[in-house]
């Protein structure tokens, strides 16, 4: 899969604190070399805000960098300006989705904890806007078909010649919750049963029997870029999201993963219990 844009920033900013840091200078001196900032090298570094190649250029140069490794950082710099599908809509999008959108936009492998409702780039429309209806109580409707428009958009990547690896662990809450009604949970779980058929989607039940279990606290998605650093956690909040890169965190939320992946029924078993429920 070809780098996206926010893929693109995230790299370079990382490769500029690695040349940095190999050279041995502070950010101070750095930027005095090149006759930027101390802040604002530190913007370049943290990910943040938009990079002037040419500072690239010079920052590469005072690093000592090789020619094969400056050529490649500017040109991350240039197409890290390349914008989405998703900055041309008319209506605006909150924050959360934003950047929900730009990193999903590029990711590689997405693990998907969900013990509420089911994972949206597994929606069916009609689900999607039921859960809209009852999580957003202040839209109009208006609101929540825009909303749904985005998550059936974003489900689009799942159509790509190059998929990104879908392994989603639903709690059997998520699955028993009756979501729009009887039809339209019907039609859920088997579009549900359908994805688990496609060789780059994992669909697991994590059981009421199993009881307590390693993410009580609530549903989470480890978006994951083509290198280890480039993995951002989302967290569902109330009201919007919250996202995590800081390497603690990004461990504590794998590590959480593989266990509840673990305690999990395998694979032929949750689908056995998704088609159980479906026909009660």
């Amino acid at each position: 899969m070809a780098a996206g844009p926010t893929t693109r920033r995230r790299q370079l900013g990382a490769d500029l604190r690695r040349l940095r840091e190999r050279k041995g200078l502070t950010l101070e001196e750095a930027g005095s070399r090149v006759g930027i900032s101390k802040a604002t090298l530190s913007r370049y570094e943290t990910k943040e805000g938009t990079v002037k190649w040419p500072a690239v250029d010079a920052l590469c140069r005072e690093y000592a960098a090789t020619d094969e490794e400056r050529m490649a950082l500017v040109e991350l710099a240039k197409g890290a300006k390349i914008q989405g599908w998703w900055r041309s809509l008319a209506d605006p999008i909150p924050d959360s989705m934003n950047l929900m959108l730009t990193l999903e936009d590029e990711v590689v492998r997405e693990d998907h904890y969900a013990c509420m409702y089911i994972p949206g780039l597994l929606q069916t429309r009609a689900y999607a806007e039921a859960v809209h209806r009852a999580s957003e109580v202040q839209c109009d409707e208006r609101e929540v078909q825009h909303m749904v428009d985005i998550r059936m958009r974003r489900q689009e990547l799942l159509e790509r010649d190059e998929p990104p690896r879908i392994w989603c662990v639903i709690d059997e809450a998520a699955i028993r919750r009756r979501v729009g009604g009887h039809d339209v949970m019907r039609e859920q779980l088997t579009h549900l049963l359908a994805c688990a058929e496609r060789p780059h989607i994992t669909i697991q039940v994590l059981p009421f029997s199993l009881g307590a279990h390693a993410a009580a606290v609530g549903s989470f998605v480890t978006l994951r870029g083509q290198a280890r650093e480039l993995d951002v956690v989302y967290v569902d909040l109330l009201g919007g999201g919250l996202f995590m890169e800081k390497p603690e965190e990004l461990e504590r939320y794998r590590l959480a993963f593989d266990y509840l992946s673990a305690q999990a029924l395998d694979l032929e078993s949750s689908v056995e219990l998704i088609d159980q429920v479906s026909k009660e």
